[in-house]
């Protein structure tokens, strides 16, 4: 075999540039393919961002895998008002495809209003003013200690004694 031969094997057993960049994505690919998932050791802050139709939190967070809604479980309680609010989430062994979710971050801001049912009382709790209105019917309570009842008709009724007291009390 002459020097021409050789040259002429070695040339075919050559890649072409195209191919050989095939070649490399490929290798890369496998490789890539091959690293184990990233590891998330310490607590991160996602939002909750519903609850599915069994009542599954879903969690999003950054780094979350597709960027999308992910699946988590709960360490306390969650409900459709805690939708929405800032949660501490945990990966079960890293996993970034299983968050826990390990609580609830607090506002500084007070509630706009708090409603408690306790089964014999019904409380509603605000800071600046609570109004039950209908039509041209209203109750006001205010922070001030004001209680304020306007309507078109009022009506005070009482099987026993009715009294009205007060350091002042104006009729008209």
């Amino acid at each position: 075999m002459d020097l021409s031969e050789v040259e002429n094997d070695r040339a075919s057993l050559e890649l072409s540039p195209l191919e050989d960049l095939v070649e490399t994505i490929s290798e890369a690919r496998a490789a890539e393919s091959q690293r184990p998932p990233i590891r998330q050791e310490y607590p991160v802050v996602g939002v909750l961002w519903g609850l599915d139709e069994k009542g599954t939190p879903l969690v999003r967070f950054e780094g979350a895998p597709e960027g999308g809604s992910v699946a988590a479980r709960s360490v306390v309680p969650l409900n459709s008002g805690t939708i929405g609010c800032d949660v501490v989430l945990m990966f079960e062994q890293g996993d970034l495809t299983r968050p826990l979710i390990m609580g609830i971050l607090r506002t500084a801001r007070p509630e706009p209003i708090q409603a408690k049912l306790d089964g014999e009382k019904l409380v509603f709790t605000a800071d600046r003013e609570i109004v039950l209105s209908c039509g041209d019917a209203s109750i006001t309570l205010t922070a001030a200690g004001k209680v304020l009842i306007r309507g078109t008709y009022v009506l005070s009724r009482s099987s026993g004694a009715n009294r009205i007291k007060g350091a002042a009390v104006e009729i008209n």
